[in-house]
């Protein structure tokens, strides 16, 4: 067993999709909300359980938003998935050709799906540059996926080189999706349960309840895991806990976005959070009075920007000058926020 910076995680196993996602080098390709299952643990919000397509957080209305959001990060890979991709199959084959023709083979692609494709889909897969695939097959299939269609679905993805795994919550039952991985001798991903706004309800209805008061993880959903794989249900596998997907994964993404997007002025930090100075002011007058004082003091073009109506700079320019451009001000705050466009903020601290 693998141990991984002390979160939780562990494998015996990394397909190359995981590989690239530890280093948050993947960009999320949402293809569509919409799904035939009924997933009790689905996490998907409201928001998007309906015809949507998100890159990231960035809710996508043309191809070049998708190609803008893998830039902005540095993608060396996409991972599409859902609501259920498969139901809008020449939508996920159009976005596989796209991030083929603009990045190349290196792009690693994988595909989550809850359904078991036949050959004839599973091949224009390959031909579009699938690199990996990932069933996630409903629970009440576990115990007989030995004779069910994913267990032909594997196969075709085998022949046409295309990885194929398992990716299911750890819950119970578990045991027979490992013995199902052992014998297709595919990858299975385990991913610890998690409560969300859209699933809590029905989580809770069937009894589950949080790990603590810090987390969104259930309760023994690792400890069923690590149970699985001390009575010799290896084989490959990975299981990624909750703390893994927040302090490792969302870090790192985070880190090559602002590496990308930071402005001259903003402060990136461990976390890959930016830090900077807001003056929110009354009307645009006021924001260009504070512009031309903050000129006036010497502030070079390049370390402040006007939004609208907040005049943006340095956290420790504007702790310089904060008593100076108070008048006519709403609020004068250091901002830490998320290093997207209306990012989500921190923390914002008056001055």
């Amino acid at each position: 067993m693998s141990e991984v910076n002390n979160t939780g995680s562990f494998h015996t196993y990394l397909s190359e999709g995981c590989r690239l996602c530890q280093q948050g080098a993947k960009m999320v390709l949402f293809v569509t909300g919409v799904c035939h299952r009924d997933c009790f643990y689905c996490p998907v919000s409201a928001e998007r359980r309906k015809d949507v397509v998100f890159a990231n957080e960035r809710a996508v209305n043309c191809d070049q938003d998708v190609i803008e959001e893998a830039r902005i990060m540095d993608a060396l890979g996409t991972g599409i998935t859902g609501g259920e991709p498969l139901l809008v199959p020449e939508r996920v084959l159009r976005y596989i050709r796209l991030l083929r023709s603009e990045f190349g083979r290196g792009h690693h692609i994988h595909l989550y799906t809850s359904v078991a494709p036949d050959m004839d889909t599973v091949s224009r897969l390959a031909e579009a540059g699938l690199d990996e695939i990932r069933f996630h097959p409903p629970v009440s299939m576990w115990g007989e996926l030995g004779t069910s269609p994913y267990a032909a679905s594997i196969g075709y993805a085998r022949q046409c080189n295309i990885e194929a795994g398992i990716e299911v919550p750890a819950i119970e039952g578990i045991e027979e999706v490992a013995a199902f991985a052992r014998e297709m001798d595919c990858f299975l991903n385990l991913n610890e349960l998690e409560f969300s706004d859209s699933n809590a309800g029905a989580m809770n209805l069937k009894g589950f309840v949080l790990e603590g008061d810090i987390s969104n993880a259930v309760a023994g959903s690792m400890g069923l895991a690590r149970d699985m794989f001390r009575k010799g249900g290896a084989g490959k596998v990975h299981f990624c806990s909750s703390t893994y997907k927040d302090a490792v994964q969302l870090r790192e993404r985070l880190v090559r976005v602002a590496r990308n997007t930071a402005r001259a002025f903003d402060e990136i930090t461990e976390e890959g959070t930016v830090v900077y100075g807001q003056i929110l002011c009354k009307d645009a007058e006021a924001a260009q009075e504070v512009t031309e004082l903050l000129t006036e003091e010497g502030i070079l073009p390049e370390m402040m920007e006007v939004r609208g109506l907040s005049v943006e700079t340095a956290w420790w320019v504007l702790e310089d000058v904060a008593e100076l451009v108070r008048e006519n001000t709403e609020d004068v705050s250091i901002v830490e926020r998320y290093p997207f466009e209306n990012g989500f903020v921190v923390e914002k601290i008056p001055l």
